[in-house]
C-alpha cells in the first residue's frame, strides 16, 4: 500500500473531529466526508451543522450529508470512487453490508471503550457511570452488527477521580485520532493482525434518556457520584425540592452512617450541603437551580437555603 491512503471518512458528533484533523496532519487523502444532515438544537430549535462538517469545510473537504446512506444513489456515489479505507467514527447510523464491502483494503471504526466491554452508542459515559477504573480506544475492522468486529488496535487510559463524560469524551477522541494512525501505518508495513472479540464477555451501552440523570437517593452515596459524572454534561444529574429541579454537577462521597431516610437533607457544615444515601452521605459541591446559573454550594444555599430534614426526591 502506498504512503498515502485514500480515505472516506463517515462521522457525525465532535467526538469524530479529532480523528478528521489528525488524517489531515498525517497527509492522509480524505477524498470525501459523510456526515448527517443539518440539525436544529436548543430551545430556538436553530438549525446547526454537525461539527464534523464544520471541521471539514475548514480543511477543504468535500462533505455531503445524505438523508439516508441505504439508498442506491449513496452506494453508486462511493463505488465510483473506491476509497482503500473507509473510516467511521460516531457516525450515528449502522453502516449497510454493501457500503462496508466498498473500500479496496477495509472499513475501520473508532470505538471509546475496549471492546468487548461497553459496546452501543454511550460506551464512555457508562464506563464512568459503571464505576471503571481503567477505559479506552478500540479500532476495529467493521462487520454488520453493533461493534462486533474484529479487533485491530487498542490502547488503555487509566479513568481519573475528577472525570466526567465530557472531560473523558476529549481524553479519548484525542487518543483514538493517535490510534488510528497507527493503525493506517500498521497495514502499509502488513503488520496488522485482526483479533476476533470474545463476545461472551460483551457489554452494552445503550443511549442515555433525560430522565436517566435523576438521583435515587436509595442508591449508595458513591454510585451517586459516579452517576453524576457519567451523566455531565449530557443529560445532566438532577433532583427535586417539592416541585423545584435541582441540577448537580459535582459531589463527593462521605463514607459515614446516618439513620436518616434517603434523600433526607443531614447537618453539616454551614456552607454545606449533605443528604443521606443509602449508604452513606452525598455531599452536593456544584449545583443550579430551577432558574439561575451554577453555583458552588456555599453561594447557592445563601439565596436557597436547604435546612437539615428537607427532602429531595
Amino acid at each position: 500500500m502506498n504512503k498515502t491512503a485514500k480515505i472516506i471518512f463517515m462521522g457525525t458528533p465532535e467526538f469524530a473531529v479529532p480523528a478528521l484533523n489528525a488524517l489531515h496532519k498525517d497527509g492522509q487523502d480524505v477524498a470525501l466526508v459523510v456526515t448527517q444532515p443539518d440539525r436544529p438544537k436548543g430551545r430556538g430549535r436553530k438549525v446547526f451543522p454537525p461539527p464534523v462538517k464544520e471541521a471539514a469545510i475548514n480543511l477543504g473537504y468535500e462533505v455531503i450529508q445524505p438523508p439516508s446512506i441505504r439508498t442506491a444513489e449513496f452506494s453508486d456515489l462511493m463505488e465510483k470512487h473506491p476509497p482503500d479505507f473507509i473510516v467511521v467514527v460516531a457516525f450515528g447510523h449502522i453502516i449497510p453490508k454493501n457500503i462496508l464491502a466498498i473500500p479496496k483494503v477495509a472499513t475501520l471504526n473508532i470505538h471509546g471503550s475496549l471492546l468487548p466491554k461497553y459496546r452501543g452508542p454511550a460506551p464512555i459515559q457508562w464506563a464512568i457511570i459503571n464505576g471503571e477504573k481503567k477505559t479506552g480506544i478500540t479500532i476495529i475492522l467493521m462487520d454488520e452488527g453493533v461493534d462486533t468486529g474484529d479487533i485491530l488496535l487498542s490502547s488503555k487510559i487509566e479513568m481519573m477521580p475528577d472525570d466526567t463524560s465530557g472531560s473523558l469524551h476529549d481524553r479519548l477522541a484525542e487518543l483514538g485520532a493517535n490510534l488510528l494512525i497507527r493503525t493506517l501505518n500498521s497495514f502499509k508495513t502488513d503488520k496488522i493482525h485482526p483479533i476476533p472479540q470474545d463476545h461472551s464477555r460483551a457489554t452494552y451501552a445503550p443511549l442515555l434518556k433525560k430522565n436517566d440523570g435523576r438521583l435515587n437517593w436509595t442508591m449508595p452515596a458513591s454510585t451517586l457520584e459516579s452517576l453524576i459524572r457519567g451523566v455531565t454534561p449530557w443529560p445532566g444529574a438532577f433532583t427535586f425540592h417539592e416541585n423545584k429541579r435541582l441540577k448537580i454537577f459535582k459531589a463527593r462521597p462521605i463514607f459515614m452512617d446516618t439513620p436518616e431516610t434517603p434523600g433526607t437533607v443531614i447537618r453539616g457544615f454551614p456552607d454545606e450541603l449533605r443528604v443521606a444515601a443509602g449508604e452513606g452521605v452525598l455531599s452536593i459541591m456544584e449545583i443550579q437551580g430551577s432558574s439561575g446559573k451554577r453555583l458552588l454550594i456555599k453561594d447557592f444555599l445563601r439565596g436557597y437555603p436547604l435546612t437539615p430534614g428537607t427532602i429531595l426526591h
